[in-house]
């Protein structure tokens, strides 16, 4: 299987500004820990720094989302990623033609690390550690047909890990 790039859709994506009612609740904090050196957030075989900004600002967007539904008022939630290594690769012995394809197959799973800590409405730590997210079955994850986001795989991921560690709070 394989996904094309879709850094226009990604650059698209962090232009928009978000309605007012939208905007990023303070409570919820995401950080990217040199991101430079992640082990690929890569948006083509030669990539951009932008297609990488465009890439962390839409995870940073859906963490922010989801955690938003799931933390209870008055809770905060701070993650920083330390590696994020996103589903697939390029491949570059299919030609030049092909530097903007990431190849989607079992043997590029995502994997995802980060820390975290949750803070009740006091300010006291109820929650904290790290983590490291990877699936070697993620396919399975995207099997519907009708999404085609790129980042389908990692989201996810995320989204299982957000349920199943911030719903306990509420």
């Amino acid at each position: 299987m394989k996904t094309l790039s879709l850094l226009p859709v990604f650059l698209g994506l962090a232009a928009v500004p978000l309605p007012a009612a939208e905007t990023t609740p303070s409570r919820i904090s995401v950080e990217f820990d040199h991101p430079e050196k992640f082990t690929d957030v890569r948006d083509a075989y030669s990539p951009s720094d932008k297609g990488r900004d465009a890439i962390l600002s839409n995870i940073r967007q859906f963490v922010e989302h989801r955690a938003d539904r799931l933390l209870p008022p008055g809770d905060s939630l701070k993650v920083t990623f330390t590696d994020i290594k996103l589903a697939g690769d390029y491949e570059p012995w299919r030609g030049p033609n092909w530097d903007n394809v990431r190849i989607v197959k079992p043997i590029y799973p995502p994997d995802l690390k980060f820390t975290y800590s949750v803070r009740d409405a006091s300010g006291r730590v109820v929650k904290q550690g790290s983590d490291d997210l990877r699936d070697l079955d993620f396919q399975m994850r995207g099997a519907d047909p009708s999404n085609d986001d790129p980042l389908r795989y990692e989201k996810s991921m995320l989204g299982d890990w957000l349920q199943d560690n911030l719903r306990k709070f509420k």
